[in-house]
């Protein structure tokens, strides 16, 4: 049995005729008699009364005649939903993003995305940079959004595009003697109890050798009290007054009542993060190119 058998039975069955069923096809009535004959061999019983004219359906093909509309509509559904994944126009897009990166734009982009394909599922997930490094390397991900202190860019087997240059913004307890500032510089923190914020959990990695340059290059050591991951459990010990930080603007720019807590701006060309959307370069999921062909 295959479709070609099916579409032939269902237009003989409507038109009640071999011959108008096979001019409907642009095949032979003899074609058309032999499609049909082994069609019922594969069922098992005759479906086409051929002794009336014009011809009708037996009891059997009456029954079978729902079924065989019914497999033609689900093959014709899987067909076009087969070729709209290949298009990449349905399917799945995983994506994964740096802790803190939520409070940015990154959910205007996405809606963007889904708005023009909603046959494409998104899933999102956060971590730090070398977990996010690690499950793209192990294919978890499609796409992660990172501060590349994994130096996954210097990878040949990754692509990468640099998605935004977010300046660093220090933030202080209100009743900090800086707060009345319109900016900071990394000297002006000299001193400071420091709640570090590191992008990745690893000791050491690229994102903490530039930042911790930044104090040196200005002169002196960080005292760093504590080193996380997480900006929420961050902005709770700057509230309580345990120290200042310095974190990316994307984590900080959709506050707008952050209750004990001041930001300022860091002055100087260098105080900026680097984010980067990363994607294998081998990766065949067509969703992706679709993603890459907005967001460019």
């Amino acid at each position: 049995m295959n479709v070609n058998q099916l579409k032939y039975f269902i237009s003989v069955a409507e038109l009640r005729s071999f011959s108008a069923a096979a001019a409907a096809h642009y095949i032979t009535q003899t074609a058309m008699t032999q499609q049909i004959r082994t069609l019922e061999e594969t069922v098992g019983c005759q479906l086409i009364d051929r002794s009336s004219r014009p011809v009708r359906l037996t009891p059997s093909g009456v029954s079978f005649l729902a079924d065989a509309r019914r497999m033609c509509l689900l093959l014709s559904g899987a067909i076009e939903r087969a070729n709209d994944a290949a298009e990449g126009q349905t399917g799945t897009l995983r994506i994964g993003y740096l802790k803190g990166y939520e409070r940015s734009d990154l959910s205007n982009r996405l809606r963007a995305f889904h708005r023009l394909y909603p046959g494409i599922r998104l899933t999102c997930s956060r971590d730090t940079t070398d977990r996010l490094a690690a499950a793209l390397r192990s294919d978890e991900y499609d796409l992660i959004y990172t501060w590349d202190s994994t130096r996954l860019r210097a990878n040949p087997d990754f692509a990468s595009e640099e998605v935004e240059r977010a300046r660093l913004t220090a933030a202080l307890y209100a009743a900090h003697p800086l707060v009345q500032r319109e900016f900071l510089t990394r000297q002006d923190l000299s001193g400071e109890p420091i709640i570090y914020m590191s992008p990745s959990e690893e000791n050491e990695n690229a994102g903490d050798s530039v930042f911790l340059a930044m104090y040196r290059n200005a002169g002196y050591e960080p005292n760093i009290i504590l080193r996380s991951t997480d900006v929420e459990s961050i902005l709770i010990l700057v509230a309580a007054e345990e120290g200042v930080s310095i974190l990316p603007d994307y984590c900080v720019r959709k506050i707008t009542n952050a209750d004990g807590i001041v930001f300022l701006p860091m002055q100087g060309a260098e105080e900026v993060e680097e984010i980067h959307m990363l994607w294998k370069k081998n990766n065949p999921n067509p969703a992706l190119a679709r993603f890459l062909s907005m967001a460019r």
